[in-house]
Order: structure tokens, then C-alpha cells, then sequence
């Protein structure tokens, strides 16, 4: 029994912390049953808050045209309600004919497409030949699957090899889809829509791009984790095109009136003069002469 438990002797996944977690929410359980009556039970005391799962506040799509693909990504970057970022790439280079959008946690999403741009270019220089997008498509659902969706990225991988036009999307979980469109992350059913409405099969390539472009200006104006620009990424056999911010639509426009004080000036919204002084009405009184002891009258400097 004790051979079965080692670590070293078993083999596949290791679902330990399932049952660790099913522990602490027992341990919310009673806490909440033992707060609804008297007398708290001694597991309360030792409750643990469980982790929460965290928004993918992007917008990123992909769509297959006539000879190439074309990817899109908005460019605000949040951190819950705060935007900590109005113009980050999310458009993450694989190989030269390979990109990949990411939506999710961005450290996740960044690093892990670097380690799968290393591995590629491994493989292409120990197989001779360019990689296929198929093969990023693998290293990257195993790599996924084996964190079983900690690993905070969801991604739209694209290129062209061999086999033409490439598109895929891989879910934080390690699933995968092959679609002529696809679109992921929090603002992504205001951008599916229009897919679903506008594209059509043998597209030319700036129709694709106009499109694209539409699907993502949906997710900006219609996802509050969406914002700021256009990120567009055109790859066609033998060449690939980064277009960065391509579209601007949250553009700030130039202000009727110009609001800033003249150099040597103090700006003020109100003005207000307090009076300090305080009038009084000053009574004179009369000092009594001070006697002696002996019965004489002193002099008192008045």
C-alpha cells in the first residue's frame, strides 16, 4: 500500500491537490452551517478561501482569406477594473510564417509562447525544414493540458506551411478547434457575431482585413476588458505583415478650448476673502490707590 502511494513508483497525472481542495471546501461547508448556529465548530476557524478563476479581458480573433491568414488583438491590457495598459501586443511571434494571439494572464500568455518559439526553432533546425503550424498547434495543447487550465492562456495560433493557411485556437485546458474563423477571449461573442454575419468563403485580402478589424472594434465598444486599438497580423506564403496599431477608434479628439494657465499663474476654481480682524469695545477702569502697611499711600506708575 505504502508502494502505491510513492510518487516515484506511480505513473500519470497526479490528482492529489483535487482532493485537497475538496477538503477545504468541506471545511466552508461547515464553516457556513456553523455559523448559523451558537456554537462554532473547531473546523471552522480553519476555513481557507479557494481560488477564483480570473476574466480573459481581450478581444482576439482569427479568419482564413483567399491565399493567407489574417489576425487581429485589441490592445488594453486590465487588471480587474484598473487599465493598467492601452497599448500592449497581444500579436506574439512563433516562427516567421507562425503568430499567436493571447488572451488571458498575460505573463502566461507571453511566456508561454516564447517557450514554444524556442522549441519550434529547435525543431525546424533538427528536422531541416520549416515547422508546420500543426506542430505549434501540439507542443502547445500538451503543454496546456498537462497544467490542466492554471496556465492562464487562451490562444488563435495562425500561419501558412506547406499545407496553405493555418488556423487554430487553443483553450487554457489544452482543447483545440480548426476553423476557418475564430475569435477568443471576453469579447468574443460581440466579435463572433460579426463573423457569423459577414464572412464568406475565397475572401481577398483586404476584405479579410476590414473584417477583422469589424470584429474587433465589436469586442472594444461592447466588452468593458476591451479597449484602445487595432492590432492586425497579415501572413501569406513567404512573407508576413505586422500592421500595429492599424485602426485607432478610441482616438482622443482635439478639445474645443484649450484649459491650460498662462506660464507665472495659479489656477483656482473660487474665490473667497475672509475678514481676520475681530472688533471689540475697549472699557477704561480706574486703579484704586495701594496702600502700605504702615497706612501711607504709594505711588503707582499708571
Amino acid at each position: 500500500m505504502a508502494a502505491l502511494n510513492d510518487s516515484r513508483t506511480s505513473s500519470g497525472f497526479d490528482f492529489g491537490n483535487h482532493l485537497r481542495n475538496e477538503h477545504l471546501m468541506g471545511m466552508r461547508t461547515s464553516q457556513a452551517h456553523a455559523s448559523t448556529s451558537y456554537s462554532a465548530g473547531p473546523t471552522s476557524s480553519r476555513a481557507v478561501q479557494l481560488p477564483k478563476s480570473t476574466s480573459t479581458g481581450t478581444t482576439i480573433v482569427g479568419c482564413i482569406f483567399d491565399d493567407g491568414v489574417v489576425l487581429g488583438a485589441d490592445t488594453r491590457a486590465t487588471e480587474g477594473p484598473i487599465v493598467a495598459d492601452k497599448n500592449c501586443e497581444k500579436i506574439h511571434y512563433i516562427t516567421d510564417n507562425i503568430r499567436c494571439c493571447g488572451a488571458g494572464t498575460a505573463a502566461d500568455t507571453e511566456f508561454t509562447t516564447a517557450m514554444i518559439s524556442s522549441n519550434m526553432q529547435l525543431h525546424s533546425l533538427s528536422v531541416g525544414r520549416p515547422a508546420r503550424v500543426v506542430t505549434a498547434m501540439t507542443m502547445l495543447k500538451q503543454y496546456l493540458f498537462r497544467y490542466q487550465g492554471h496556465v492562464g492562456a487562451a490562444l488563435v495560433l495562425g500561419g501558412y506551411d506547406v499545407s496553405g493557411p493555418q488556423l487554430f485556437t487553443v483553450a487554457p485546458h489544452g482543447s483545440t478547434d480548426k476553423l476557418p474563423y475564430v475569435t477568443m477571449g471576453s469579447g468574443s461573442l460581440a466579435a463572433m457575431a460579426v463573423f457569423e454575419s459577414k464572412w464568406t468563403a475565397k475572401m481577398s485580402r483586404q476584405d479579410a482585413m476590414d473584417l477583422v478589424a469589424e470584429a474587433i472594434e465589436a469586442g472594444i465598444f461592447n466588452d468593458l476588458g476591451s479597449g484602445s486599438n487595432v492590432d492586425v497580423c497579415i501572413i501569406e506564403k513567404g512573407k508576413t505583415e505586422m500592421l500595429r496599431n492599424w485602426r485607432k477608434p478610441n482616438e482622443r479628439v482635439q478639445k474645443e478650448m484649450s484649459y491650460k494657465p498662462k506660464l507665472g499663474t495659479t489656477v483656482w476654481k473660487k474665490e473667497m476673502v475672509k475678514s481676520l480682524i475681530v472688533k471689540t469695545e475697549v472699557i477704561p477702569t480706574q486703579i484704586a490707590p495701594v496702600t502700605g502697611a504702615a497706612g501711607d499711600s504709594m505711588q503707582v506708575d499708571a
